[in-house]
């Protein structure tokens, strides 16, 4: 298969989440057009993205919404439980511990870490339970034996590239990354970072630039 693009796969999943609600009000068919506008493009794009993967839908018919939600589960691997550990059990780590969202995906946080010695062998809660806050210092031992399949990083952009290089070395191949930093992993690695800070200054770049619009047409 072609390497596919990360744009690409945020597509699907834009899909993937209109699809799931279209079958919740009870739609059974739906057209290229109606996905390209939940996924901020065209009809053309979304039969390209697609055809990455096979042949579905037909022509002057659209796509059957089960049969291209069961599809695009299975091309995003949401066939199956993915173990995760949040390494920072700050107040990003706990909420997104917490957040059912992942359950529902398919996504089991297994374990939390961090290294502030008060927090060390606190509850906290996470979907489906709660975990006892681990010591960060006992990270590479536990990977070993427990093998999670991703890693969320919610940790001080200052440690982040040392704590990565400890769980690549540990044996973790995928990395949702939140500290505010760039980091260095090995090709082999799967590394996301999601910057906030980054995302807040794209959305007041759209709101300056369209004041600025309309201050010109007044």
């Amino acid at each position: 298969m072609k390497r596919i693009a990360d744009s690409t796969v945020r597509r699907l999943s834009a899909y993937l989440r209109f699809l799931e609600e279209s079958a919740r009000k009870g739609v059974t068919t739906i057209s290229s057009d109606e996905l390209a506008k939940r996924g901020g493009t065209t009809s053309a794009q979304v039969r390209k993205d697609l055809s990455f993967f096979g042949s579905f839908g037909k022509r002057g018919l659209g796509y059957s919404v089960g049969e291209l939600i069961d599809s695009l589960r299975d091309i995003l691997g949401l066939g199956r439980q993915w173990n995760v550990i949040i390494v920072g059990a700050g107040k990003i780590g706990t909420a997104l511990a917490q957040y059912e969202g992942f359950r529902r995906r398919g996504f089991l946080v297994s374990a939390v870490y961090d290294r502030d010695q008060r927090k060390i062998g606190e509850v906290v809660s996470v979907t489906g339970g709660q975990h006892v806050i681990r010591d960060i210092a006992q990270i590479e031992r536990d990977v070993a034996r427990e093998k999670p399949d991703i890693a969320v990083l919610t940790v001080p952009g200052e440690d982040a590239q040392g704590l990565v290089d400890r769980l690549v070395k540990a044996g973790i191949r995928a990395i949702l990354n939140f500290a505010p930093v760039q980091l260095r992993v090995p090709n082999e690695v799967a590394l996301r970072s999601v910057n906030m800070a980054m995302e807040l200054e794209s959305l007041s770049f759209a709101l300056s630039n369209r004041a600025n619009a309309e201050g010109a047409d007044s």
